[in-house]
């Protein structure tokens, strides 16, 4: 107590100095329209700018959650598209048959919980199980293109073998033509798959496009991967190319497994005479 006595009675004269000087700021804003118009606008700004500042924070802290809500409203809309028609991929554009209510496809949001990618047989996994219908040798894909093939699973999880891994081997073709080949890693570049068995009158350049063929009964037709980065010509009766992945795979979130439901009906049809 005694020190806050010594401390008025040391800056008295500042202290009353301070007080006259807010008593004349607010007689000025109150009576003169244009000193106040300008505190308020300035005041403003300062609020404005905090709350701002606020809502980016805000922002920023629930993007966790916006992206999980976006994932799984683009797998709803998946879901309800394949439902509701039939989707045939023809060049640059996806053409809807609402005739033909046959639905050959489900989609299952997951989100992937550890992702391994520098090594020679990669895999990654995923919270989403058996439990939510994911059996083995179903497609993982996310928005960018093609991740990998479920092999693996338990009730609440499932283990996903990735694109760069030595043993993946996925149908693919060129983007646009009936050019097709295999898709598989040789364990070097994180970015980087191969193509190979494209025939040499294929054309083939930088920058093209290699999308899933469709040509089994994991992958739908027309899913994105990457495009053409380098084109190895040799005197083989077929091609093999680089093709840079339009998926980070070192920073992977929330994915979409894919579900043939005519899958087991396809492989009767195939095994009958075996």
């Amino acid at each position: 107590m005694q020190q806050i006595i010594f401390f008025l009675q040391k800056f008295k004269n500042f202290l009353f100095f301070l007080l006259l000087a807010l008593i004349s700021l607010a007689l000025t804003f109150n009576n003169l329209n244009f000193h106040k118009s300008k505190f308020v606008n300035s005041a403003n700004s300062v609020t404005g700018g905090l709350y701002s500042k606020a809502s980016n924070i805000s922002e920023y802290w629930s993007l966790k959650s916006e992206n999980k809500s976006l994932a799984e409203e683009n797998t709803r809309l998946k879901n309800l598209l394949e439902k509701n028609s039939s989707v045939i991929y023809n060049s640059d554009s996806t053409v809807v048959d609402s005739v033909k209510y046959h639905q050959k496809y489900t989609y299952t949001t997951a989100k992937i919980i550890n992702n391994n990618y520098s090594k020679a047989f990669n895999f990654l996994t995923i919270n989403k199980g058996e439990t939510q219908g994911i059996t083995k040798e179903m497609a993982v894909v996310n928005s960018k293109g093609i991740i990998g093939i479920t092999d693996n699973t338990s009730n609440g999880y499932a283990r996903v073998q990735s694109i760069l891994n030595r043993n993946s081997k996925i149908n693919a073709r060129l983007k646009n033509s009936s050019y097709f080949g295999t898709l598989s890693w040789n364990g070097v570049e994180y970015n980087t798959v191969q193509l190979s068995d494209i025939p040499r009158q294929a054309p083939l350049k930088i920058g093209d496009t290699i999308e899933t063929g469709g040509k089994s009964t994991i992958f739908p037709e027309g899913i994105l991967i990457g495009t053409i980065s380098k084109v190895n010509k040799g005197n083989t009766a077929d091609n093999k190319v680089d093709v840079l992945l339009f998926n980070d795979m070192s920073n992977l979130g929330y994915v979409q497994i894919i579900k043939n439901l005519d899958k087991q009906e396809i492989k009767n049809l195939e095994t009958q005479n075996e």
